[in-house]
């Protein structure tokens, strides 16, 4: 399931209908300052990832610790690198700058499918390096 998780964060999203709940539920410090409460389903997820790869087309996520499966939650740590392209709001670096960022996925599964997501990432670090801050 993990695999294919990160297949959908690296662009290919031919599994996402399958992986995902209808009822899937984000749970996350959005950048416009939202709780990811409006992100329900792998419709809503592929759009919300559609959107961060518009600003990095190239992002690439490995994971680097886990996952970890503990019952019905999955846990890793990964490492997103890629270029920025421009369009992120608020930036000011120039398109072309190489960008990594790390975070934590945590998931719970209900029937062979992610319905709940909890996403920790290490914006800051992103941030810095668009000069967004």
């Amino acid at each position: 399931m993990f695999d294919t998780w990160i297949r959908i964060w690296n662009g290919d999203y031919t599994g996402a209908d399958a992986l995902i709940a209808p009822g899937f539920r984000l749970h996350a410090a959005l950048l416009d300052g939202g709780d990811g409460s409006s992100v329900r389903g792998a419709d809503d997820l592929v759009a919300w990832i559609g959107q961060t790869r518009a600003a990095f087309p190239d992002l690439r996520f490995t994971a680097e610790v886990g996952p970890l499966v503990d019952g019905e939650f999955v846990s890793a740590r990964w490492t997103a690198t890629g270029t920025y392209a421009g369009g992120f709001p608020g930036a000011r670096a120039e398109p072309g700058t190489a960008v990594t960022f790390t975070g934590t996925d945590t998931l719970r599964t209900e029937h062979g499918r992610f319905v709940e997501y909890w996403l920790n990432s290490d914006m800051l670090s992103l941030l810095t390096r668009l000069q967004a801050l």
